[in-house]
């Protein structure tokens, strides 16, 4: 099932990180966002030591800050929104650059962003040292739904095949001198939306007879070993255990 080259967001490498099994990171990471997400906004020292541990990860398993960063892109939305909750937001005003802004509204935009934020870089890092079909089979370890889990790993595997196709039929159509330019162009790009989407159904068909040819049962087999000793799951749990420890911390510290 393997596609047969490494994702875009995978960095091959043989650190501490990479060589932990994929069920074991996949928790940790899991255990480390329910933990930020509830740490009270107000500690800010407890963000900023999360900040520093999920470097500390980056740093172990060699993964470059500008990799992280050119993918986090993917929070650009939550930002935008971020930036407008102090404007739009009600409550008390202060004033910050000659603009009024809403005080609760500037928590909340802190709120967001801060845990926004480290959720997406632990699930970078999740990524640049866990090869894409390896998480999904760490997902089947830890007893996620196994219809869910085959569904993803068919998504993963013929994506890049399906974009090709699309790719194939644009050129076709450009070669025939069609260009998309404007409304009336639609019914085309309709027409060959439906095309593609029936080529993928029967792609689909076809992949599922061979499979049954070949004695699938609904179970996929799972080559290799990828069971955990006590040693590697501490090591992956250290990471939301620490962070559990700063939560306990911060909320000790603002109820006092």
């Amino acid at each position: 099932m393997g596609a047969g080259h490494h994702h875009r967001l995978y960095l091959p490498g043989d650190s501490v990180v990479h060589r932990l099994p994929p069920q074991c990171k996949l928790l940790a990471v899991l255990a480390f966002a329910v933990v930020v997400v509830a740490t009270p906004r107000e500690s800010l020292w407890a963000f900023a030591l999360y900040g520093v541990m999920l470097a500390a990860v980056a740093w172990t398993a060699r993964v470059p800050a500008s990799h992280i960063v050119r993918r986090m892109a993917i929070e650009v939305p939550f930002v935008l929104f971020a930036f407008l909750i102090p404007i739009i937001g009600l409550g008390e005003r202060t004033t910050v650059l000659g603009l009024s802004l809403s005080v609760p509204g500037l928590w909340a935009a802190w709120n967001i962003l801060a845990k926004a934020t480290l959720g997406v870089v632990a699930s970078i890092l999740l990524a640049a040292t866990t090869e894409p079909r390896a998480v999904l089979l760490g997902a089947q370890r830890l007893r996620l739904p196994a219809l869910l889990v085959q569904i993803a790993m068919f998504m993963l595997r013929y994506l890049d095949v399906i974009v090709d196709e699309m790719r194939r039929m644009r050129v076709a159509r450009e070669s025939r001198g069609f260009e998309a330019r404007n409304l009336r162009h639609v019914p085309v790009i309709a027409r060959s939306a439906g095309a593609l989407f029936i080529r993928s159904y029967e792609r689909g068909e076809r992949v599922h007879l061979a499979m049954l040819s070949r004695g699938y049962t609904g179970q996929m087999p799972i080559t290799g070993d990828l069971s955990a000793s006590a040693r590697q799951w501490s090591a992956a749990l250290a990471l939301p255990l620490v962070a559990l420890a700063v939560l306990g911390l911060s909320v000790l510290g603002l109820s006092l």
